[in-house]
């Protein structure tokens, strides 16, 4: 009798050669960056300088700046941390809880969405700092004894949030280096000492491998390490997003006090960022001809994960207004009819539309799978959810309990080119990671190639006898 056991789709496209998965990954650190990279980069760092200069000017003069007003002293600042944390999220879902599950598609997009992450957390942290306008006095958010006896306010959601984000940015940046550690060794035993600028690349590299050697033992001890971070990272992914959420739900603002708010924010965390890792990788697939490596395949679960995220949003939204109506609570029944109908109706039915709407397309494989029309609605989905966090954060603050305190938000050209800014330090820092490293895991990627693991595609019981 004969089993025949049913083999899972391959992961990479073909069946490449080892030694050329290694060229696919390293040749475009390799050679020198061509026009399009100048021009790439150009552009970014000027969209950062103009940030800069509109950050400095914010230092200069004070967030009076900025569009914020009585009753609105939350305005842009807040709305892009909570964005750029989110966007950050995806990376560590997709390295984390994904190996956890087995799921070996992740392998060739975990390594970039690990530095999306690293990168969206940095972007975000700047937010918090100008927001409170003294940012040179930081120091006094961590609880370490002084002269003066100074506390920290340690029932305050602001508070678990430099304690929630410094951990998560702490145990993300350890995991994605660990990760990086055999493809630098790998890269090291690849140069040569013939010349100056390749005896300091391979210095750079051996120092950064950590003296790995490819050993049994190292493996070993890599392997482990890589399952404990992987399981201090998962819980970090739900809790970090949970406590953003906290700084609003645990208020009475009308609008923002709902218990819905810690899944809600963890949902759509998700949906935006793997909306950013996937709109990213279109991109890296083409440059660095990775079509083998980033599959098609790939792109479509990713979408089929947008969906789900993006229905959950849908869900959070409808309930939103139901528990308001439940509640029997008039001022929060207002909230939500103002959301949707009141002077930012505009941007309630922008994020609707984007949210919502959009994703269901690709429940249609052919559309699931089409590059262009996926890449459009990706970036959809992150700006349906820039405005959602505009929605939640400026519509409950413009309109309390009191309408002669009521009043509107308009960003100043300062709010804006500061979050022009913080998208040109993400995709600066994004371009350098792609030219110093390897932007898909090498030794994960070889382990699964078909061939790479002994495989038995049938099982022959010659007493012809089940056990």
């Amino acid at each position: 009798m004969s089993i025949e056991l049913i083999s899972e789709p391959s992961i990479i496209e073909g069946r490449p050669p080892l030694k050329s998965i290694d060229n696919a990954i390293i040749s475009p650190m390799d050679r020198l960056p061509d026009k399009k990279f100048f021009m790439a980069i150009t552009f970014t760092i000027s969209l950062l300088l103009f940030g800069a200069y509109c950050l400095g000017v914010t230092f200069y003069r004070g967030i009076g700046v900025w569009g914020v007003n009585n009753p609105v002293g939350w305005g842009f600042g807040i709305v892009n941390f909570v964005f750029w944390i989110g966007i950050g999220h995806a990376g560590t879902l997709i390295s984390a809880i994904l190996f956890l599950f087995r799921q070996k598609w992740r392998t060739g997009i975990a390594r970039f969405a690990e530095g999306m992450t690293i990168f969206a957390v940095m972007t975000a942290g700047i937010f918090p700092l100008i927001h409170v306008g003294r940012p040179w006095l930081a120091g006094y958010l961590f609880p370490y004894p002084n002269q003066h006896s100074i506390w920290v306010n340690f029932t305050s959601p602001l508070l678990w949030d430099v304690f929630a984000v410094s951990t998560y940015f702490t145990v993300s940046f350890v995991f994605w280096y660990i990760g990086l550690v055999p493809d630098f060794a790998t890269m090291r035993d690849k140069l040569n000492n013939s010349t100056a600028v390749e005896k300091v690349k391979k210095t750079i590299y051996s120092v950064l491998s950590l003296g790995w050697r490819f050993s049994n033992k190292h493996w070993s001890h890599y392997e482990m390490m890589y399952v404990v971070l992987a399981g201090f990272a998962t819980p970090l992914v739900l809790s970090v997003h949970t406590i953003v959420s906290f700084d609003f739900a645990v208020s009475i603002m009308p609008g923002w006090h709902t218990t819905i708010f810690p899944p809600y924010f963890v949902a759509g965390a998700v949906f935006s960022g793997f909306a950013m890792v996937q709109n990213a990788l279109i991109v890296i697939r083409k440059v660095f001809d990775l079509k083998h490596i980033i599959t098609l395949d790939t792109l479509e679960r990713m979408n089929k994960i947008i969906i789900v995220t993006g229905t959950m949003v849908g869900y959070a939204y409808g309930m939103e207004f139901f528990i308001a109506w439940y509640s029997g609570h008039e001022v929060e029944s207002f909230a939500f009819l103002n959301r949707a109908f009141g002077p930012y109706a505009w941007a309630y039915w922008i994020m609707i539309s984007c949210n919502v709407i959009s994703p269901q397309f690709f429940w249609i494989k052919k559309l699931r799978r089409n590059i262009p029309f996926m890449f459009v609605i990706a970036m959809l989905v992150n700006v349906g959810m820039w405005f959602e966090r505009f929605v939640i954060v400026v519509t409950s603050l413009s309109r309390d309990y009191l309408p002669s305190s009521w009043g509107y938000f308009t960003p100043s050209f300062y709010d804006v080119g500061i979050f022009i800014g913080s998208f040109g330090l993400f995709f600066t820092l994004l371009l350098l990671f792609t030219r110093t490293m390897p932007v898909v895991s090498i030794a994960e990627v070889k382990a699964v190639v078909d061939g790479s693991q002994p495989t038995h595609h049938s099982i022959e019981n010659h007493s012809g006898e089940g056990h």
